[in-house]
């Protein structure tokens, strides 16, 4: 029984594998059946990567005409053929086309749910470079082995590795390592050094990623440290040859490539958003890609931008950038990385996109904003006078103005106009770092996130510009301002087709984010398209005023003068400069916001583009109402000070006229606040004065900084600043004594009666009496200087009271009045008529 088992066991295994191999040649055969000749290896034509902009026009065609110029087994240096395989595939004169080590990790990972992931060896890669697509899928793994079984077959493996050499993508329109050296390096292929040669092997994997011309930044350095390193470890070279090698390559200099494009910058953004989203072989494949970009708006704003930079060599001003956005949608409409692409030495960096810069005073508006959610309005005071804000880092804080001045109260509306620094600094005291980073988070500025890090690193001076952000996310905050509050993710792509027209990605309906209200939106919008808010600090005809039109925005510089920025929006579009240089270096300080660096590039370019897009803020809410207020302190008019209109939020509009307008009892005697005595006895009089105070949020030790500051500052204004803060010691013997109720010679009608009475002494009472009538019937050994007591008369008739007080200096002081129950105060009781009694006569 047992050896019939055993026989059916291998009769049944033997069965399955023929079967196995029958199957296989089928399906071999069914796959192979429509493949195409590996006699074509040689013939590839490849596909076109065209970006196009929003109307449909050419930015860039990646492979227009693939430049290819073959070369001969014997030019290829040693060096070059070594490097390839060792990155590539180190056993390539091992294998019969197709590593077996990988095909089973494929299997394996397809089991792990992992995908169809394969290395590929240099006869497969040369397969799916000239015969079959990149598309990872089992037809196409299985169509490609079989073409490797035929190539292995048909040619020799110098000759493969040849065809791979002359067909393999190194980037842009460079195929073929002949076209490589020369783009590259300037030199035929046969004088490349190891270092060059370690270079080229390193690009065919991804050149749209290693390329050191289109490629992400010093990628190709990393890759090629690979390249040495897999070299040195195959045996192909020694340590120290790698080490020279590397060294070589710190110093490498490529030749700059002139390749026809439009919108540089933009293009490479978007083409590595797609390498993030798709991988890189979507590119190198062939797409078409229409993006958000429209490129009247890119050529106005390249020509503006190099204009305007070229004028700015006095200011040491080398480099400027610009972002456009639609308000509505967040699609870029436009994108100027560095005033010229081609510029050797930082022309290729994206500073729109990458660079990190200290966004200055253009963060304020924001600050504001989440004041006014906060109940805070536009004519709101903060006082601009030097404060000291303490242990804000490693030492005090003594924010000062742009023009080193302080105004003394000023409302929000101008302190944003006219960017002025000490409201804004209050208002994130007041306010709270961690809430204003959580909002700059969402506004889409990632790097301010209230993680741990930023908030142990952020103070106070976050407000005026601390901390770093790029153009491209300032300006998409900027938009959220423009559209009602409403946050759209920047996109910069409308839709990618294969070269079938199979669409790869289709722009659905853009997601949006409420950051602001449209309340707060509009208040924001309103006061930056102000003029006259800004009419202090940039006078009436700045570069931010655009006449005939309303546009909101606001500029930026900061402390050191690196950075100069102007940001501003319409319904329509949003613009945002920055000029500065890339090596971060200072520029004059001469440069100055609104009148010269990024506010006329910005001016130019809005003109342009406002002859096409409408201008205009949002439209006004029906919750934001107009209220005419006292232009001085902010609150309801005041009798004999200047008035102005102000847009509220319903429900935080002022009620009363400002609480800083005080009217003070002043003693007649000596002009000190008037005490007890002296207002009750009157000899005082009233004057007006501006009392004003804040409280300090920051203070840890008790002190109210803030106030001390504007008490220093009150003291150097006029008399109106400066009220009496002394209590007059006049009549301070004196003991008044004031029976309120009842009022002498008054009539009451209830037997109850209440007696209300007040003590005016500047020293303690020791004793207070009342007494009816001449009796006593209260007495209190205390301070008390308010009566309120109710006594119970019976009987109609007149009455007295009298209060009588003694004070710890025996000084003594008294009242009486005199009342009637239910009869008049002056009543007389009649006295009887005694009737005479009769005398007998």
């Amino acid at each position: 029984d047992k050896e019939k088992l055993i026989a059916k066991f291998l009769f049944f295994l033997t069965g399955t594998v023929i079967l196995g191999f029958i199957f296989l040649f089928i399906l071999f055969a069914w796959y192979a059946k429509d493949l195409p000749s590996p006699s074509k290896l040689s013939q590839q034509t490849g596909y076109s990567t065209v970006f196009y902009d929003r109307d449909g026009k050419v930015l860039y065609d990646m492979y227009k005409e693939k430049n290819r110029v073959p070369v001969t087994f014997e030019e290829i240096p040693k060096t070059l053929k070594e490097a390839t395989i060792a990155i590539e595939d180190k056993n390539f004169y091992k294998h019969g086309g197709f590593s077996q080590t990988g095909m089973v990790r494929a299997v394996f990972n397809m089991f792990l749910g992992r995908g169809l992931q394969s290395g590929s060896t240099i006869t497969q890669q040369l397969i799916k470079n000239v015969l079959l697509t990149n598309r990872q899928t089992i037809t196409r793994k299985i169509q490609e082995i079989i073409l490797a079984f035929e190539v292995e077959r048909r040619y020799k493996k110098d000759e493969i590795l040849l065809m791979y050499l002359n067909e393999a993508p190194y980037g842009g329109n460079y195929w073929g390592v002949g076209t490589a050296a020369k783009a590259y390096f300037g030199k035929p292929v046969k004088d490349l050094s190891l270092t060059e040669s370690a270079i080229l092997a390193g690009l065919p994997q991804s050149p749209s990623t290693y390329s050191p011309f289109i490629g992400k930044n010093d990628a190709w350095k990393v890759r090629t440290k690979s390249v040495l390193r897999r070299m040195r470890e195959d045996g192909y070279i020694t340590r120290d040859e790698e080490k020279t090698a590397l060294k070589k390559a710190e110093v490498t200099k490529f030749i700059a490539p002139k390749i026809l494009i439009e919108a540089p910058h933009f293009v490479f953004y978007v083409k590595n958003q797609i390498e993030q989203e798709y991988g890189s072989k979507i590119i190198d494949q062939g797409v078409k890609i229409k993006t958000t970009l429209s490129l009247e708006a890119q050529q106005t704003a390249e020509k503006i931008v190099k204009e305007e930079i070229a004028k700015l060599k006095d200011f040491n001003a080398t480099n400027g950038a610009v972002v456009i956005l639609d308000s509505q949608t967040g699609e870029i409409l436009a994108m100027v990385g560095s005033y010229d692409f081609n510029d050797e030495k930082f022309g290729k960096f994206n500073v729109a996109e990458l660079g990190q810069r200290q966004p200055g005073s253009t963060l304020k508006p924001f600050t504001y904003g989440l004041a006014f959610e906060k109940g805070y309005t536009p004519s709101s005071i903060f006082m601009d006078v030097k404060t000291t804000f303490p242990d804000q880092g490693t030492e005090d804080y003594i924010p000062v103005n742009y023009d080193g001045k302080f105004r003394g109260p000023v409302q929000l509306r101008f302190a944003l106009g006219n960017s002025i620094n000490l409201p804004a600094v209050k208002s994130l005291a007041v306010l709270g770092v961690r809430d204003f980073l959580t909002k700059l988070n969402d506004l889409g500025m990632p790097t301010f996130a209230p993680n741990p890090e930023n908030l142990k690193r952020f103070g106070l001076a976050l407000t005026l510009g601390g901390g770093e952000t790029t153009l491209l996310n300032l300006t998409s905050a900027y938009s959220v301002l423009a559209d009602s509050g409403l946050r759209h993710d920047v996109n910069s792509i409308s839709d990618i087709t294969d070269f079938r027209g199979k669409n790869i990605f289709k722009k659905v309906r853009i997601q949006e984010k409420k950051v602001f209200s449209p309340e707060v939106s509009f208040l924001l919008s309103h006061i930056l398209s102000d003029n006259n808010a800004r009419i202090e600090e940039f006078g009436p005809n700045s570069y931010l005023n655009i006449p005939g039109k309303t546009v909101a925005v606001k500029t930026g510089t900061t402390d050191d003068k690196r950075d100069n920025w102007t940001v501003g929006y319409t319904k329509s579009i949003t613009v945002g400069v920055w000029v500065g240089n890339n090596d971060n270096s200072p520029m004059n300080p001469k440069i100055a916001s609104g009148a010269t660096g990024a506010s006329p590039i910005w001016y130019r370019i809005m003109r342009e583009l406002l002859k096409k897009y409408p201008d205009g803020i949002m439209d006004k809410p029906d919750k934001v109402k107009a209220l005419t207020i006292d232009a001085f302190l902010g609150g309801l008019p005041r009798d004999g000070f200047p008035t102005r209109s102000e847009y509220y939020v319903e429900g935080t509009e002022p009620k009363d006229i400002s609480p800083w307008y005080k009217k003070l009892k002043i003693s007649k005697s000596n002009g000190k606040l008037a005490n007890e005595v002296e207002v009750k006895s009157g000899a005082f009089e009233e004057k007006d004065f501006i009392v004003i105070t804040e409280s300090d949020p920051v203070s840890t030790d008790g002190k109210n900084r803030w106030q001390e500051a504007i008490n220093a500052w009150a003291g150097q204004q006029d008399d109106k600043f400066k009220p009496p803060t002394e209590t007059s010691d006049a009549s301070s013997d004196s003991v008044i004594v004031s029976i309120k109720n009842p009022t002498d010679h008054s009539t009451v009608s209830s037997g109850n009666v209440n007696i209300k009475a007040k003590v005016a002494t500047t020293d303690k009472l020791k004793n207070v009496k009342i007494k009816l009538n001449g009796v006593e019937i209260r007495n209190w050994d205390e301070d008390k200087r308010d009566i309120d007591e109710t006594i119970s008369i019976s009987a109609d008739g007149v009455y007295e009271i009298q209060i009588e007080v003694v004070n710890e200096k025996e000084k003594n002081g008294s009242s009486t009045i005199k009342f009637g129950v239910n009869k008049p105060w002056d009543y007389v009781t009649p006295t009887p008529t005694q009737t005479p009694t009769p005398v007998p006569e």
